[in-house]
């Protein structure tokens, strides 16, 4: 049996997060969701673990992460 690893905070702990999807996401719910904390940092979580971790990260590591996803620096990495 594979081992769960988790990390992050629990999602529920975040009260004050109003979480969204991409609306790309499909109906299947394989997708991240987002939310904006009060702080201005960006909490993301799995859409299909509601529950479970959310990582939080500040406004510039995630602009610095979706310039490299837009620049293809992430393409070798394919499910």
């Amino acid at each position: 049996m594979a081992e769960t690893i988790r990390n992050g905070i629990s999602a529920d702990l975040l009260a004050d997060a109003t979480w969204r999807k991409s609306t790309y996401s499909g109906a299947t719910g394989n997708c991240v969701e987002v939310a904006t904390m009060t702080d201005g940092s960006i909490a993301v979580r799995n859409s299909r673990d509601p529950h479970g971790p959310a990582l939080i990260y500040t406004q510039q590591e995630i602009a610095a992460f979706l310039a490299g996803a837009k620049d293809g620096e992430f393409d070798d990495v394919v499910a």
